[in-house]
């Protein structure tokens, strides 16, 4: 059985920052690319950060500078860590992972306000 399980969020003030967690089971781990997509209330789920199997990474324009993404092959876990957060990136943020098939995690809330 596939599992993907996030972690971290909660509710930061602008300016704060968080790290998000997604733990992973039932995939090969190392093949898949993983990544962060978020989801504002009354909007499209979007693309926040993505690293390939290999460790290349790519960022959405509104979080370069501000967000890493990372991977660790050896606890089969991916994470974001957000800093400089904005009220703008309150959303439910979401892993995804990659291969032949995709998963999706279940979301964990980000509210970013003072």
């Amino acid at each position: 059985q596939v599992r993907l399980v996030e972690s971290g969020g909660g509710l930061v003030q602008p300016g704060g920052s968080l790290r998000l967690s997604c733990a992973t089971s039932g995939i090969i781990f190392n093949i898949h690319a993983m990544g962060w997509y978020r989801q504002a209330p009354g909007e499209e789920r979007e693309l926040v950060a993505v690293v390939s199997s290999g460790g290349s990474t790519n960022y959405a324009d509104s979080v370069k500078g501000r967000f890493t993404i990372s991977r660790d092959n050896a606890k089969n876990t991916v994470y974001l860590q957000m800093n400089s957060l904005k009220p703008e990136d309150t959303a439910v943020y979401y892993c995804n992972a990659r291969a032949i098939k995709q998963y999706w995690g279940q979301g964990t809330q980000v509210t970013v306000s003072s």
